[in-house]
């Protein structure tokens, strides 16, 4: 019997490609490094809440699991705003309502498709299993379990395992491969925002645990050079990321006590301060994690072995688009190993086809953190957002807001969505130069219309 398809990572990416391909009749064996999260309990404090958007939708929908996903994705329509003063405000993301995108339980995204791939016939799950090394040339990796060290074949060689890859790791040592990382000065730490209780007392339809604030949205406090995000949870919670530079003030070298770290929520986050009675304990008990990009010279080795994933390009989380990306790949290598194509053609397809997209999406999301940090506290983005708006109403087939493309059009490419953008940048500026920012009509209606086919949009 021929080798099995091999992949390192049963994350959801890993895990996904894993149904893909025993889907289309190969054998897979599926190996994790972590223990089996259907048994054990969700790794706390260093997992940052998804957000599934369009093209990750279309990814799952291709295998057949949205049905599954579905009941645990909470719909977040629009971006709170939380001002330092405690008030609120409300930006919808796009035009219609279907223009939204759905916070997910990373620990309940993987669980149901860990389920999935145990139910479908063709794939082996190994978990408590660490990659020590990988030689493509004789088409062997060799694992550590339990057990103690096996090695053993593959036909093909797929490395999920996510930004710190095992894989990309053991094939740098072996000089096949290169790869760069860009850390980013900023850290991050989760604190969990829990469910407000049920009141004792009162009548049923105010005794059922809920949301501290609004569920349908993302909650952001933009303050500048750092933030504070917060995601829904199905079950009432919100999972909270704090994100603030490795040093300075304020940075996460200055909270070093638990007083330091009251008094900048109390100075800053106080809503979110007073809906934590745990704060400091958890800031205390959650590891601060790190952020970065990485890029990787080479993707794929001759049809034997290929990155997917953050294992090829990790991206900061700022635009939501790391899992929705990773999955987007599966799809797209799903596409090219049709059974009928040869695969290292079909490999080095898959890397020359997804590159520029992953570079683009790379830099869109760093300038997003920018955006979401700083850029949605100006009046003048206001009044950007609100002409770009109408440009959207007045010509909605050639003016897709970027963010919109990104998010909601996985049909335009994400390097095709950079490129739209800038060229997007470029007609605002010249637009309200010219006519401010009061509604498009006559001569204003007209100059969008020609400064949108000098653009070629």
């Amino acid at each position: 019997m021929s080798a099995a398809c091999t992949i390192i990572g049963a994350g959801p990416v890993g895990t996904l490609m894993a149904l893909l391909l025993a889907r289309r009749g190969r054998r897979v064996r599926l190996i994790e490094r972590r223990p089996d999260p259907r048994r054990s309990p969700p790794e706390q404090g260093r997992s940052i809440n998804l957000a599934l958007a369009a093209r990750g939708i279309v990814a799952l929908e291709h295998c057949g699991l949205m049905a599954r996903v579905r009941p645990h994705l909470v719909p977040m329509p629009g971006r709170m705003l939380h001002a330092v003063d405690g008030s609120q405000q409300f930006l919808r993301y796009g035009r219609n309502e279907a223009e939204v995108i759905h916070a997910v339980s990373r620990e309940r995204l993987n669980r149901e498709l860990i389920e999935a791939a145990a139910e479908q016939p063709g794939i082996e799950l190994q978990f408590d299993a660490c990659c020590l090394d990988v030689d493509p040339a004789a088409g062997t990796v060799q694992i550590q379990h339990e057990h103690g060290v096996s090695t053993s074949g593959f036909s093909l060689l797929v490395a999920a395992d996510g930004a710190g890859s095992a894989v990309r790791a053991a094939l740098v040592r072996r000089g096949l491969g290169e790869v760069r990382e860009d850390p980013l000065a900023h850290d991050y730490k989760e604190l969990l925002i829990g469910a407000r209780a049920a009141t004792p007392g009162a009548c049923a339809a105010r005794t059922a645990p809920g949301y501290v604030f609004e569920p349908h949205a993302l909650h952001i406090w933009p303050r500048g050079g750092y933030m504070l995000i917060a995601l829904p949870n199905a079950d009432g919670s919100f999972t909270a990321t704090l994100f603030l530079p490795r040093h300075g003030d304020p940075g996460f070298d200055r909270l070093h006590d638990e007083r330091a770290v009251r008094a900048l929520f109390a100075r800053q986050f106080a809503d979110a301060a007073a809906v934590m009675d745990d704060l400091t304990q958890q800031f205390s008990a959650h590891p601060q994690g790190r952020l970065g990009s990485v890029h990787c010279a080479h993707w794929q080795l001759g049809g034997r072995a290929v990155l997917l994933g953050d294992a090829a390009h990790a991206i900061v989380p700022f635009h939501g688009q790391g899992l929705n990306c990773g999955f987007e790949d599966c799809a797209v290598l799903d596409r090219l190993l049709d059974g009928r194509a040869d695969p290292a053609a079909a490999l080095a397809r898959f890397e020359r086809e997804r590159r520029p997209d992953t570079e683009a999406i790379a830099a869109m999301a760093l300038e997003n953190y920018v955006e979401m940090r700083d850029g949605v506290r100006s009046a003048l983005f206001a009044r950007r957002q609100g002409l770009a708006a109408q440009l959207e109403h007045c010509f909605p087939a050639r003016f897709i807001p970027r963010y919109s493309m990104v998010m909601f059009h996985p049909e335009i490419a994400y390097r095709e969505a950079q490129r739209r953008g800038k060229l997007q940048q470029q007609l605002l500026d010249a637009l309200s130069e010219r006519f401010g920012f009061a509604a498009l009509q006559g001569d204003s209606l007209t100059y969008a219309q020609q400064l949108l086919e000098q653009h070629g949009l």
